[in-house]
Parts: structure tokens; C-alpha cells; sequence
């Protein structure tokens, strides 16, 4: 290896301490500091002699070379933190650390074109592309997903929502394939990933109208539950803001007003104003009044309201009657 960062080399002389010394170390530090420590654990797997010599010049047992280097991994880093800051702590730590680790499996595709990267998944599997699209930020996904042609996108959408859990080795063999065939040899730890209907909703939402458009028509092909899961979750009753004046008016328009009395409790001040500046005077004193009549309501009741609302506006879209801006556009004059 290459010389030592300070927290690596910290976290070398941790993982040739005695367990009970290591333990009693780690007890002094913050959850930031053990968060770091327990990351370069977990990444140095493979310690070769020479380097662990380097980093304890000060520990002669080592310098002598009497004993193997000692592995690190996170086995090691769990057992120590949980023995030094308990295993709710420990656990604690440890979700940051894997979170802190996710983005670098696949960090060095951030900086290659979309279309690049739809061209180095080419040919792979569905879960296998499914995986790699999870990990990047969801600008980044839609981007990727935009480039890649059906009916290898739909399967592909498909797989995220309803991917499960991918172990270490997993991840990290995909990881060091695509490394290769970007022309990056470095290798990196990668953590587990779930997937699931909000990654590839949170992906849908960046996409353009025309990649949303298609991609959920053969979603709703296949599986129609799936594409109504998805629909559901892209736009929520808070969402209403971002309509313009005429499309929101468009949707008041069908509305009964004790649905919006019942809708409009608890909700943000925001919302509640577009719709109030959307109704006409009178029909804004029949919604007053309503909502002074309906007292206490069950969360049900509102919930109820609020889904009826938001399926009149999808329905509006799909129809092509009011348009929904779900990302930043472009306008020329």
C-alpha cells in the first residue's frame, strides 16, 4: 500500500491492539472519530506486513516481525464497536459508515456520460444494471435510465422496485467489472443496497415526461399493481403546489367542497393557499364554513380526501388536460 492516511494508521494500531485495549481506545473517542476508525477497519481486509510495520514503528512486538500482520474486516470492526459503545451505538456507527461507503462503489461513474454508462452496462442482466442504477444519485439514474431502450428499461425499472438486498462481495464484484471496463482498476469496498418502488420513483421523477410516459405504460403492461404502487407515490396531496394557477383551478373545478374541507386539515400553509386563491370568493366562504362544521375528524377521513384529490389530478394528466412539472424545463422565447 501507499503511506498511510493518519486515520488509517490509527486504525491499524486498533486492530493489532488486544481486544480489551482496542475496546478501552475506541471508548474514548466520539461517534465520528469511531465512524472513521471503523471505516478503515473494514477497508483494510488485506493489510500486508510491510505496511502494518510502517504504521507501528512505536510497538515493538510489531517492528520485530514476530506476529502476522492482523486482518481487519467488519466482523472485527462490529465486535469492537459493540463491545466499546454497546450494540445499539455500534449499530448506529456502523449504518453511517456503510452509508459514507455507498456513493464510492460507483463513484467513478459520476464522471462518465450517461450514455457511456448505459454502454458499459449493455448486455448485463436486469438486476445486475437494477443494482448499479440504485447506487447513483437519482439525477444521475434518470439520466442513465433515459439512455437505455425498451423493453430493457422496463425490465430494468422493474427490477429496482422490486429489488432486495445485495451482500458485500456482490456489489463489489459488479463494482470491479465496470471499473474494468471503464478503463478504472482501482478497487473499493462496496456495503449492502436495498431497492425498492421509492428509488425507482425518486428516479421517474427526475426523468423527462416522454421516459415517464413510456416507461409506466409497460410497467402498467406487466404489472398493473406495480404501476399503480409507482403512480401513487409521484405525486402526493403536499405536491399541489407545483401546479400553475390555471391546471389547479382545473382540478377545484371537480372537486366536492367538504372532500376539500376535509383534505386541507393539517395541511401546510402553502398548499392550503393555492387552493384558496384558486376558488372563487363565494366558494371559498362555502369551504370556511364547511371546515368550521366538520370539528374533529379521523386521519382516515383526511387521508381519504386527500388520495381522492390526488387521483382527480392524475387522472387530469393522463388525460392531457393539466401537466404536472416534476423537474426543471427549459423554456426558449
Amino acid at each position: 500500500m501507499s503511506e498511510l492516511t493518519g486515520t488509517q494508521t490509527a486504525a491499524v494500531v486498533i486492530m493489532n491492539l488486544d481486544r480489551a485495549q482496542a475496546v478501552e481506545v475506541l471508548k474514548h473517542l466520539s461517534d465520528d472519530e469511531a465512524e472513521a476508525i471503523a471505516a478503515e477497519i473494514i477497508r483494510l481486509r488485506d493489510l500486508d506486513l510491510e505496511t502494518t510495520r510502517d504504521a507501528l514503528t512505536d510497538f515493538q512486538r510489531v517492528v520485530r516481525g514476530h506476529l502476522p500482520p492482523v486482518r481487519g474486516g467488519r466482523d472485527l470492526a462490529t465486535g469492537l464497536l459493540e463491545a466499546s459503545l454497546g450494540a445499539e451505538r455500534a449499530a448506529g456507527v456502523l449504518t453511517k459508515v456503510a452509508s459514507s461507503m455507498t456513493s464510492s462503489s460507483f463513484e467513478f461513474l459520476t464522471a462518465v456520460e450517461p450514455a457511456q454508462v448505459a454502454s458499459i452496462l449493455d448486455g448485463e442482466l436486469p438486476q445486475t444494471v437494477a443494482l448499479v442504477i440504485a447506487h447513483l444519485p437519482v439525477d444521475r439514474a434518470a439520466a442513465v435510465l433515459a439512455e437505455i431502450a425498451d423493453p430493457a428499461r422496463t425490465d430494468v425499472a422493474q427490477a429496482i422496485a422490486t429489488m432486495g438486498t445485495a451482500t458485500q462481495d456482490a456489489v463489489a464484484v459488479v463494482a470491479t467489472t465496470l471499473r474494468a471496463r471503464a478503463g478504472a482498476m482501482t478497487t473499493r469496498d462496496a456495503r449492502d443496497t436495498l431497492g425498492g418502488v421509492q428509488p425507482l420513483v425518486d428516479i421517474i421523477n427526475r426523468s423527462d415526461a416522454t421516459v415517464e410516459k413510456a416507461l409506466l405504460a409497460s410497467i402498467e403492461a406487466r404489472d398493473s399493481a406495480l404501476a399503480e404502487d409507482i403512480r401513487s407515490r409521484m405525486f402526493t396531496f403536499a405536491d399541489i403546489v407545483v401546479l400553475d394557477d390555471r391546471d389547479a383551478q382545473r382540478v377545484l373545478r371537480g372537486i366536492d367542497v367538504r372532500v376539500l374541507a376535509l383534505a386541507l386539515k393539517g395541511s401546510s400553509g402553502p398548499v392550503a393557499d393555492v387552493i384558496l386563491r384558486n376558488m372563487t370568493e363565494r366558494n371559498r366562504e362555502a369551504l370556511q364554513e364547511e371546515a368550521r362544521l366538520l370539528g374533529t375528524v379521523r386521519v382516515s377521513q383526511v387521508e381519504e380526501a386527500r388520495a381522492a384529490i390526488v387521483r382527480t389530478i392524475r387522472e387530469l394528466e393522463a388525460a392531457g388536460d393539466i401537466r404536472v412539472q416534476r423537474v426543471e424545463e427549459e423554456y426558449v422565447v
